[in-house]
C-alpha cells in the first residue's frame, strides 16, 4: 500500500503564491519520478511539472519561470512552489508518483488532488 498526502492548495489573489506538498509513504522501494498535473473544469488533465530521481525537471510552457518543482528524497516529499499565480492556473492539482515496490514492480500512483483557486 502507498499513500500520497497532498497539501497546500487554497484561494489566492492573482499575483500571489502557494506551495503544494505531496508526501509519499508505504511500500516504496524507490521513487523513479514525481510530478504535478492539473485539471481545470471541462479540460483534460495536463502536466505542470515533473522531476526525476536524478533531479532532471520538466515544465509546461505556461508555468515556466513562475513555478518551481523540487523534491526532498529523504522524506519522499514533492513540492511545487507557485509564484505570480494567474486566474488560468485555477485547477485541481494532482501529484503523480512513479515508484518501484519492494518486489520490483513499477507503478504509477495518483494523489487525491488539491484545489487551487486564483481570483482576479
Amino acid at each position: 500500500q502507498v499513500q500520497l498526502v497532498e497539501s497546500g492548495g487554497g484561494l489566492v489573489q492573482a499575483g500571489g503564491s502557494l506551495r503544494l506538498s505531496c508526501a509519499a509513504s508505504g511500500s516504496i522501494f524507490s521513487i523513479n519520478a514525481m510530478g504535478w498535473y492539473r485539471q481545470a473544469p471541462g479540460k483534460q488533465r495536463e502536466l505542470v511539472a515533473a522531476i526525476t530521481s536524478g533531479g532532471s525537471t520538466n515544465y509546461a510552457d505556461s508555468v515556466k519561470g513562475r513555478f518551481t518543482i523540487s523534491r526532498d528524497a529523504a522524506k519522499n516529499t514533492l513540492y511545487l512552489q507557485m509564484n505570480s499565480l494567474k486566474p488560468e492556473d485555477t485547477a485541481v492539482y494532482y501529484c503523480l508518483t512513479k515508484y518501484t515496490d519492494l518486489i520490483n514492480n513499477e507503478y504509477d500512483y495518483w494523489g487525491q488532488g488539491t484545489q487551487v483557486t486564483v481570483s482576479s
